[in-house]
Formats: structure tokens, C-alpha cells, sequence
């Protein structure tokens, strides 16, 4: 009998739909050829980073200063938190201190050590479908309990839902800007209303509830668009970000947390994350990427490769009859599908076209698409979606 935890059993059973669809791709590819099967299946972005990144890196591999890879303080260096307090503050419309930014590995790395330091058990999270898959995964690592609430039907915030989802065992509300899958991003006036509303509750309960934005995807951006900053909305803040997709860095694993300075239990929080990134064992953000980003605050990858390819995509998807939401930011779409997505799926991936069921974000009937992939790639799909469309349509 395997010794493999129960759990983690059953957890490998419903594992990510993403992962799936890659090793699906993997070997769709391996048969077929890579350059016959369509994979945007994966958000893995293939923009390159900015040249600077590659000046800066070459500098300091050749820095041999005593100690440089050595252990720094758990919460980063201090010198790179203040980098980032400059460059964050009046992004966020706050004056920010290094003792208010946190480096973690990646913003994944930055959302465990957030839950481990202000879950208790069965506390909950809200979050919001559509939602990352791996949500559900981080908040139960800590003890946390998940609770879902639907966006609407353009995949905004339904305040009203959320104010009923609250209660006294509600820790954390997470949100997602611009959003994975959906590619929606929150507005200003949504995240006031509520940050007010989780405050007024936090009274009646007699408890804190902190509002959580996980913004990988913030500088990519369409149509003219703008990510609202989240600070103003409540003093009860917690920003999440990473440089995966602002520099095209995701395997360096480097990203930050950044807490309201004016958080009446700030200190207490900045030192439960400290130690849970500690305890957590990833002791402290790669050296290596915290002093190159440091130098990197005013570059970011050509992310405007995206915009084209969004349009692009629109096109293929408006050839074949397929109803979505423009995004607005990162870079998913997120279309209807006229059967039951896991099927339709099937269908696509008949025409060598690979997807993820929305069901693996808690929304059956629609389909992922990431779009981080060449136009050729996008433009050769059109044959075989407007065919999947015709056949579920049988």
C-alpha cells in the first residue's frame, strides 16, 4: 500500500486541469509534431526580458564580494525593499518604507507565507470564480478553509455576493487584478466600496478582515486600461505581485508582498510573514534575482506583443462563433462553450487545439486560452476552431 498522505492522494485525483492539458500537449507534440498542435494550454509567458535584465545579470555574476550569495534577513535586503518602496509608493498612492515590503519566491511563495501567518484553522478565504487554480491548494496548506463566491456576468466584483459570503470566521477576501482566467480588472470604485464593506463587517464581527490582491499580471494591460491602485481601498491591504510576468522571469521565483503602512497591527504581521517565510523553508527570496530586480525598477518586458496577439485571437474566436469578455489585462480569453467544456475540449484537442476546461477555475462552460504563444500558432487555429464549433453545434 502507498505511504503516499491520504490527502495528497486525492489531491494528485483532482490535480490541476492545466497540468493536465500540458502533459496532454506534451505528448500530442511528441506524435504530431510540435508544429502541428496549438497548446495555450499554459500561462508560460515567451516575451522576452528586458536587454537590461541580461546587462545587469552578467554584472553580478562577476560581483565575487565576500558573502554576496550568502543568507540576507529573512524579510530580504533592505537596500532592495526600499528600491521597491520607491517605485510602489506612489504607484499605490501611499509612502512605503522597506519594513513594508517583504521578497518571497514568487508571489505563489508570497500567498503561503500570507495564509500561514494569518490563517487559523478553519478560517476562511474568500475567493472569487473564476479563480487560479491553485488557490484552493495555498489556502489549505495553512489550515485555511476556501469559500467561493461568483463575479457576475462580464466577471466583475458582486459586492451584494460577497457581503453575504462574510461571517465571523472570514480572514482573508482574495482578488485577482487583472484576473486569471477572465483577464478582468476591478475598479476603483468596486475596490473602495469593498474594502468599506469588509472594515464595517471586521466591526460588527469583532475581527480583521484583510483584503489580498494578487497582481502578477498588473503592467499588462489592454485598450487603455489602468490597474486601480488597491492601498486607498482599506488600511487592512495586502498586495501580492511577482516579476514572472513584468520581466518574463517566471523560473527565477522572485516576487514581494506589500502591507499598508498604516495597518494598526503592521509590525505584528510584517514579523508572522518573516517567520513563515522562514519556517516555511524558503528562508529567504533568491539573492541572486533581488539584487538584479533591484536594478531593474524602470523596465519591463515588450508586453505590448501581447496586445496583438490578443487581437489576433479575438479574430480567430469571432470567425468561429465564439461569445467572451475582452480582457482587459493579462493574457487569457476566456470564451463560452456551446457544450460542456470538458467536451468541447475534446473537440478542440481533435483539432490538435489544447485548452482548460473553466471548470478547473470553478466555472463550467467556458474554456481558457493563453495567448503567450506565437501569431503564427494563434492564426493556424482558426481552421480548427471554427471545425470544433461546427461539430458541438451537431
Amino acid at each position: 500500500m502507498s505511504g503516499v498522505a491520504k490527502k495528497m492522494r486525492t489531491f494528485a485525483e483532482n490535480s490541476s486541469w492545466i497540468r493536465k492539458m500540458f502533459e496532454e500537449g506534451a505528448k500530442m507534440k511528441a506524435q504530431f509534431g510540435a508544429d502541428k498542435v496549438f497548446d495555450f494550454s499554459i500561462g508560460n509567458p515567451d516575451v522576452p526580458p528586458p536587454a537590461k535584465f541580461y546587462t545587469v545579470l552578467r554584472e553580478l555574476a562577476q560581483d565575487e564580494q565576500p558573502g554576496i550569495h550568502g543568507y540576507m534577513p529573512n524579510a530580504g535586503y533592505p537596500f532592495v525593499r526600499e528600491a521597491l518602496a520607491k517605485r510602489l509608493g506612489p504607484e499605490q498612492g501611499v509612502t512605503l518604507g522597506a519594513g513594508d515590503i517583504l521578497m518571497t519566491c514568487g508571489a505563489a511563495g508570497g500567498l503561503n507565507i500570507l495564509f500561514k501567518a494569518l490563517l487559523d484553522p478553519g478560517d476562511e478565504v474568500i475567493i472569487l470564480s473564476p479563480f487560479f487554480v491553485e488557490y484552493h491548494f495555498y489556502i489549505d496548506n495553512h489550515g485555511g478553509v476556501a469559500k467561493i463566491v461568483p463575479t457576475d456576468k462580464e466577471f466583475n466584483l458582486d459586492l451584494a455576493a460577497i457581503e453575504a459570503a462574510l461571517n465571523e470566521k472570514t480572514k482573508i477576501v482574495l482578488i485577482n487584478s487583472p484576473n486569471n482566467p477572465t483577464g478582468q480588472i476591478y475598479s476603483a470604485d468596486a475596490l473602495n466600496q469593498l474594502g468599506q464593506m469588509l472594515e464595517q463587517a471586521g466591526k460588527r464581527f469583532g475581527t480583521t478582515i484583510y483584503l489580498v490582491s494578487d497582481e502578477p499580471y498588473r503592467n499588462i494591460v489592454f485598450d487603455g486600461h489602468q490597474v486601480p491602485p488597491l492601498m486607498p481601498a482599506t488600511t487592512n491591504a495586502i498586495l501580492a505581485s511577482s516579476y514572472s510576468k513584468e520581466l518574463s522571469l517566471p523560473g527565477e521565483r522572485i516576487g514581494y508582498l506589500v502591507v499598508h503602512p498604516q495597518m494598526h497591527d503592521k509590525e505584528a504581521v510584517i514579523g508572522a510573514l518573516t517567520l513563515a517565510n522562514r519556517i516555511l523553508g524558503f528562508v529567504n527570496a533568491p539573492a541572486l534575482m533581488q539584487r538584479a530586480v533591484m536594478q531593474l525598477q524602470d523596465v519591463s518586458a515588450d508586453n505590448s506583443i501581447y496586445a496583438r496577439r490578443l487581437d489576433a485571437f479575438c479574430q480567430v474566436l469571432d470567425q468561429a462563433g465564439m461569445t467572451y469578455v475582452r480582457p482587459k489585462g493579462a493574457f487569457y480569453l476566456f470564451p463560452q462553450t456551446p457544450i460542456d467544456d470538458v467536451e468541447f475540449c475534446k473537440l478542440l484537442a481533435e483539432q490538435k487545439i489544447l485548452a482548460v476546461p473553466g471548470r478547473g477555475f470553478g466555472l463550467p462552460g467556458y474554456i481558457r486560452l493563453a495567448f503567450c504563444v506565437d501569431e503564427k500558432v494563434i492564426a493556424a487555429s482558426a481552421p480548427g476552431f471554427k471545425k470544433a464549433m461546427e461539430l458541438a453545434r451537431k
